[in-house]
């Protein structure tokens, strides 16, 4: 099993737009989390977030800090308006291991924001520690790219998911 007690998954978001400078690149650390590796005749990776715990760690660039009530703000804005705590979910339908057994290409299916879609990426397999990031695009499942300053300043529509964690007692 892994969750926040072995590894960290977070979301990093850009901006863009005209008015980009104003705002924060964010780091978004997901706090309830749980995830299995199961490496048999067919592997297969799952992993369940809680929406609501997603957590603003960092903010860089922007034209000022990133505050306590700024990243609480932000937090609120995903839960109502972006995920509206949604489930988000993902089960793989493709594991394969490089001839090295380093890496795994996986493919599956993840729910977000209520809608399906297929998504591939990568992980690296060191000894007990598994790496890797995937390109979630946010239209791909329905979402409209938070905007403020009457559109001037967004979140660009890609956002990259890193997982990272130890694989100790993963069957």
């Amino acid at each position: 099993m892994l969750g926040p007690e072995n590894g960290r998954l977070t979301v990093h978001t850009r901006k863009g737009g005209a008015a980009a400078k104003a705002g924060h690149d964010l780091l978004i650390e997901v706090t309830s989390w749980r995830g299995t590796l199961h490496v048999g005749d067919e592997t297969t990776i799952t992993l369940n977030a809680d929406a609501r715990s997603m957590r603003v760690r960092e903010g860089s660039g922007g034209m000022t800090s990133l505050g306590d009530d700024d990243k609480s703000n932000i937090e609120q804005t995903i839960d109502d308006e972006v995920l509206k705590g949604t489930p988000i979910e993902f089960r793989s339908t493709a594991c394969e291991f490089s001839p090295e057994g380093d890496r795994m290409h996986v493919s599956g299916e993840l729910e977000l924001a209520g809608r399906r879609a297929p998504i591939t990426f990568e992980l690296s397999l060191s000894g007990e520690q598994l790496s890797g990031s995937a390109t979630v695009k946010q239209t791909d499942f329905g979402m409209k790219p938070y905007s403020a300053l009457f559109g001037t300043l967004k979140v660009l529509d890609e956002v990259q998911v890193a997982v990272d964690a130890r694989l100790e007692g993963v069957q």
